[in-house]
């Protein structure tokens, strides 16, 4: 009898092995997203950029996949609110700054499905307490979050040097030398750390490499006792060594996630949320792009888009349209998620494509901006103004009509040409799809 009770807890002890052995190769995969602020397509080396080095979002291209026709919202607020609700912006933005409480996020979604949820970077989505809780994240470590962009006292910038930061919601200033960079990707390795036996999220809407353009702890000229920069300081001087930051910053997460094991469960996602600032200009295939920050022209909605992880082929290169409403559903994809059909999310999983199967890609993304206030008396006409566009062709609400791969710049609308049928066939359908999704915003 004590024979047989030893048999069978040994056997309970093998099964109980075997199953835990199970449930770890059947854990969902990690899910990182590094989002640049103010930093366009053609800032990037694996693109064919040449005026910065940037070896580590290289090197993830030359790991994963990488894109060549995402496009995000011309301006920070509405790319993070459309990146993260899955929703075009005609349904859900109401300003610069603000995200509807009542909003379904992809941290919401990943932290019913049993992910923890981490979101270290800039936040301008809100300034409540509770925000970043409120909309699905168990941790954070943000800058803009309940305080301004510059300090009371000295009016100078406060999310480089010495910065001023809240962790889970409460403050913290840093006076000993300390970037704002490199505080916010130590949060993310312990946090990486601690959740490393279970799927987490972690969002890094990133601080660089959005003015002011300053010296980092990298620069010849970095001065650790700095307070912050003035408002307006824009030389694009040091945009170089900002760029080298951001990659620094990609290139340690990588590390973090290497250092913990996690290579082959982590899906580790590169993008930005806008173009380059205007006063940038940066070369890419033998000619300049300046950049178009606020502007509906692809200088201010091409972004990068690189992703590694499981199942995707190093080095490979997809040419399909990817909007910011398409990481939502792709994220819910990867974590085996089946969203609400009637949650009204506009986005279309690219999880397919990222295991090099066919899929179903998007033809056509439909966008609606609203500029913010502060840029109105710079881009006065684009207040209100939608548009729908392929890799190839853009039509805007007011019947403008481009060919991209002739006129990038949008400089001359093509003449409505009806002896070509498959161009007038477009157009037709484009317009519905702007008539459709602008209803939203008339009503």
């Amino acid at each position: 009898m004590n024979r047989m009770k030893r048999l069978l807890k040994k056997s309970a002890l093998i099964l109980a092995v075997v199953c835990c052995a199970e449930a770890g190769a059947a854990q969902s995969p990690n899910i990182i997203l590094i989002m640049a602020d103010d930093m366009g397509y053609e800032c990037i080396g694996a693109n064919g950029g040449t005026s910065y080095s940037t070896p580590n979002i290289d090197q993830l291209s030359v790991q994963g996949m990488r894109f060549e026709q995402c496009h995000a919202n011309p301006a920070c607020t509405p790319s993070r609110v459309q990146i993260m609700t899955g929703r075009y912006n005609v349904y859900n933005y109401t300003r610069f700054a603000q995200l509807k409480r009542g909003e379904r996020t992809f941290a919401h979604l990943l932290k019913a499905a049993g992910y923890a949820t981490c979101i270290v970077g800039k936040w301008q989505l809100g300034q409540t307490h509770d925000a970043p809780r409120h909309f699905g994240f168990d941790q954070s470590l943000l800058w803009q979050h309940t305080r301004s962009n510059f300090s009371n006292e000295t009016q100078t910038d406060t999310r480089y040097e010495n910065p001023q930061l809240e962790r889970n919601g409460t403050e913290e200033d840093y006076h000993n030398g300390e970037f704002g960079p490199d505080l916010l990707v130590d949060y993310i390795g312990q946090f990486i750390k601690e959740n490393k036996d279970s799927p987490f999220l972690v969002y890094y809407p990133m601080l660089l490499p959005h003015s002011p353009f300053v010296p980092n702890p990298d620069s010849s000229d970095w001065n650790p006792k700095s307070s912050g920069a003035k408002r307006g300081s824009m030389d694009t001087d040091y945009f170089d060594d900002m760029v080298h930051y951001t990659d620094k910053m990609l290139g340690r997460v990588v590390a973090q996630v290497e250092a913990a094991g996690l290579s082959e469960q982590t899906y580790i996602i590169f993008t930005a949320d806008n173009g380059s600032l205007g006063n940038t200009v940066s070369q890419i295939a033998g000619h300049g792009v300046r950049g178009g920050k606020g502007q509906t022209t692809n200088a201010g909605t091409h972004v990068p888009l690189i992703v590694k992880g499981p199942e995707i082929a190093g080095g490979t290169v997809n040419t399909g349209l990817i909007d910011f409403s398409d990481f939502l559903p792709t994220f819910c994809e990867i974590a085996g998620i089946t969203p609400d059909p009637k949650a009204g999310f506009n986005g279309r999983s690219f999880f397919s494509q990222l295991k090099g199967e066919l899929g179903a890609p998007r033809k056509l993304s439909y966008c609606w901006y609203a500029i913010p206030k502060f840029m109105e008396r710079k881009y006065p006409n684009i207040s209100d103004i939608s548009w729908v566009r392929s890799t190839r062709f853009k039509l805007y609400r007011n019947g403008d009509f481009y060919d991209l791969s002739a006129d990038l710049l949008e400089t001359t609308p093509l003449k409505e040409d009806l002896s070509d049928n498959e161009l007038t066939k477009l157009r037709e359908v484009m317009a519905k799809l702007i008539k459709e999704h602008d209803a939203a915003r008339i009503k």
